[in-house]
């Protein structure tokens, strides 16, 4: 199989004004990043609004939720809202659901549901894919579901997402031997569609400028993050990135790449450098 093109996401917890989302999204779009990208939760702006709103001031940016705590709404509440978006967007929409981070159950409590077990919430995954692809196959919602993206690092979710999803996140222990077993979990799960899939991995600092406090928040110690040991985290100049990249696309077949806005700056020359390639 051919390694598929690069291709980067931007990924924003947005809580600017509209006019200045508006910009952020235009130069997402003018820097090359294929994918627009809101995570989901109370303590920032809710994702179908705002990717709504970036819709009307680009023309080729793709947009997505990353990722939907799939918990939060019902399932067929959130095919209609994903149909929505794609259908306003001109068919830029891609669908990214996960279970849930474990401070989920605070949002959970917010809007009102229950937030049940882990096993219970990569069912409630599961479900919602397809109850989207139900009410498509149904009519219920004109032309082709959005692509779906989950993600995750639990076995189980890793599971549904090797059967039912056409992009694959995989959240690893940080390590390239962890990234390398899940992924093979994947494959052996997706059997003759794997080849189909599209892998991704996000990336939360480029660059060997000072890390951003949000590294912590995920679990990722910045004293040893260093020398590319990480694969969230990016070192080296852009020349060390990019061969980084690269090596990781021919290993892993890693070729999505998901970059927090807090390291734009130093992401922006590898995304003009990389991206389609």
């Amino acid at each position: 199989m051919s390694p598929r093109v690069f291709r980067f996401g931007l990924v924003v917890g947005p809580r600017q004004p509209a006019p200045d989302w508006a910009a952020l999204a235009r130069r997402a779009e003018d820097l090359g990043f294929s994918t627009l990208l809101v995570p989901d939760g109370t303590g920032a702006l809710s994702p179908f609004p705002v990717l709504g709103g970036a819709a009307t001031v680009t023309e080729r940016l793709r947009l997505g939720t990353f990722v939907l705590a799939v918990p939060l709404r019902p399932p067929g509440l959130i095919a209609w809202e994903a149909a929505s978006l794609d259908r306003f967007s001109g068919g830029r929409f891609e669908l990214g659901l996960g279970a849930g981070r474990p401070d989920a159950a605070r949002d959970a409590e917010v809007v009102g549901v229950p937030f049940g077990t882990a096993g219970e919430r990569v069912r409630q995954v599961a479900e919602t894919v397809d109850t989207v692809d139900r009410l498509y196959a149904e009519g219920t919602f004109e032309g082709r579901r959005p692509p779906v993206m989950i993600a995750g690092g639990g076995d189980r979710l890793l599971s549904v997402a090797a059967q039912r999803a056409d992009i694959v996140a995989v959240h690893a222990d940080g390590s390239e031997r962890g990234l390398g077993e899940k992924l093979r979990l994947v494959r052996d799960v997706a059997g003759n569609r794997f080849d189909a899939l599209e892998l991704s991995v996000n990336v939360f600092h480029i660059g060997d400028g000072e890390m951003s406090p949000l590294v912590r928040l995920f679990g990722i110690d910045p004293a040893t993050a260093q020398d590319n040991r990480h694969v969230s985290v990016l070192n080296g100049d852009t020349a060390t990135v990019i061969d980084t990249l690269k090596r990781r696309r021919d290993e892993f077949g890693v070729s999505y790449v998901t970059i927090n806005a807090a390291t734009l700056e130093t992401a922006a020359p590898v995304v003009e450098a990389l991206s389609g390639t």
